[in-house]
């Protein structure tokens, strides 16, 4: 075989036209100190705010503290796995998570992982976790009710969807379960929805996730998870993760619900994390951002306008207070970031009146607005009702002689007190709401024994059901109570009460 000398030359000259240099430059830096899940960083002169870093053992940081010679992050993984003088480097992207519907009736931390154990999730869209919050031009005012199914409340402080509702009360009051309840009542209807347990003990969690299987509620749901077990770091991006699914929604176009449970814990999650990277505290020892840490979360809930598809984020944080304690420093930041709070109280909930809404210290901002205009032809005269009754009962506890009209006041309050009781994970149609309330606002209860009107109502509910359809129907449609739907109701009750037998 004979090789020629041009052939050569020709087959390196070609190897050296094609040669390219490719250099691939990272920026990394040095741990200097670790500890209680947050990490000290030398050397990362270009790094940005919340950018991901990477750290040895697969375990990732993010940078939160951006100082003249080093950068502190907090860690998402045990700080055991992580050493001094370990080398880490820059990713050159911002924390984000997995958005989609692939996410939907999964169980996932607060880095989208899956910790359900059904496989990994389906998802080609990620989205950065801490965003800026739509503005005004880009919102339009909350109109569109959400209801909660719960009579109480879509009554009395009616939410809509793009609002924010405070949800707040001492522990044990039935917090989570009102907010459980209005994720139930979404079955039937476009809304997502998205819990997030921040500092929850994991077998609450599940306790959720069960009552939810059981109520056919899971597979529109996604659950975030950052337990009383995992780190502070974790529990204090859960919200903001949680947010960010629900964003995606809202952005095409859909409706979405969130359910923060609750911002007491994460503030306590972000007091520590801030504490350990030397910010100063403040008053209670929380750092001064952490009112703007609640108020950037909540404000990215909103109805955004038609040009933007008119898609909704509604959120429902949860507070919990010390023996009802509203005005310490968390329950007031987050009572005036929100619009509006359902105050749940101890007393009430004790004395078996569930759910234990105080409907004095109660308020919707956005009130009539969110609400048919059939629960505001019976809601109206409601609030007045209860308004009245409280006033009095203070009186009758004196014991003094009570004239007629009086005590016609008191028997009406009482009744609707007693009609206002809903079991737990039984919400209700709106339509069946607005009925059952009209029994009492009319006064068809009245001459009913206060512990018979439970039953009462509920017999009522599947006479409706069998005989009143086209009345429900009515009702759901037109959404409002005519004058012949108002007859044909009265018509329909009178028939019921004479067949019902007070036991």
């Amino acid at each position: 075989m004979n090789i020629r000398p041009e052939e050569i030359s020709s087959i390196i000259q070609q190897e050296i036209d094609e040669f390219k240099i490719e250099l691939e430059v990272e920026e990394v830096g040095t741990v200097i100190h670790v500890g209680d899940g947050v990490a000290r960083v030398y050397g990362l002169n270009n790094c940005v705010y919340s950018e991901l870093i990477e750290f040895p053992n697969g375990v990732f940081g993010m940078a939160l503290n951006l100082e003249e010679d080093s950068v502190g992050c907090i860690l998402f993984g045990s700080d055991t796995l992580v050493n001094e003088g370990d080398t880490v480097k820059r990713t050159g992207r911002v924390m984000s998570v997995p958005v989609g519907d692939g996410m939907l009736g999964r169980v996932v931390n607060p880095l989208g992982q899956p910790v359900d154990g059904k496989g990994d999730i389906q998802s080609d869209v990620t989205k950065p976790i801490d965003i800026k919050a739509p503005g005004v031009i880009q919102r339009r005012p909350v109109k569109e009710p959400l209801q909660t199914g719960l009579k109480s409340i879509d009554s009395m402080v009616p939410i809509g969807r793009g609002q924010r509702e405070l949800i707040i009360g001492d522990r044990q009051t039935g917090k989570t379960a009102l907010a459980i309840d209005t994720i139930i009542n979404q079955k039937n209807t476009d809304v997502i929805c998205i819990y997030v347990a921040i500092g929850q003990k994991m077998s609450t969690v599940a306790k959720v996730v069960s009552s939810l299987e059981e109520a056919g509620a899971i597979d529109y749901s996604i659950i975030v998870v950052a337990g009383a077990s995992d780190p502070a770091p974790m529990q204090y991006i859960a919200p903001f993760s949680g947010a960010t699914i629900g964003e995606y929604y809202r952005d095409n176009g859909k409706h979405a619900l969130i359910i923060y449970d609750d911002l007491s814990k994460h503030a306590v999650s972000w007091r520590q994390v801030a504490l350990i990277l030397r910010r100063p505290p403040g008053r209670e020892a929380y750092p001064g951002d952490v009112f703007y840490l609640h108020s950037r979360l909540l404000e990215r809930a909103s109805k955004l306008n038609d040009e933007l598809g008119g898609g909704s984020l509604t959120a429902l944080p949860i507070i919990e207070t010390q023996a009802g304690d509203i005005s310490a420093y968390i329950p007031t930041n987050v009572i005036s970031i929100t619009d509006g709070q359902i105050y749940l109280e101890a007393n009430l909930f004790n004395s078996g009146f569930r759910p234990a809404i105080n409907a004095g210290l109660s308020v919707s901002r956005v009130g009539g607005n969110a609400q048919i205009k059939a629960m505001k032809q019976v809601a109206g005269q409601l609030r007045l009702d209860l308004a009245q009754y409280r006033e009095l009962e203070a009186f009758a506890k004196f014991g003094s002689d009570l004239d007629k009209a009086t005590q016609q006041q008191l028997r009406r309050g009482q009744s609707m007190m007693e009609l206002l009781k809903q079991d737990q994970y039984e919400p209700m149609p709106v339509e069946m709401q607005v009925v059952a309330l009209f029994l009492g606002v009319r006064g068809y209860i009245d001459d009913i024994p206060i512990d018979q009107i439970r039953r009462f109502e509920a017999e009522f509910v599947k006479f409706m059901n069998a005989e009143g359809k086209d009345v429900l129907d009515s009702i759901k449609t037109e959404k409002e109570i005519s004058d012949e739907t108002s007859d044909a109701l009265s018509k329909l009750i009178e028939e019921f009460k004479s067949t019902f037998v007070v036991k």
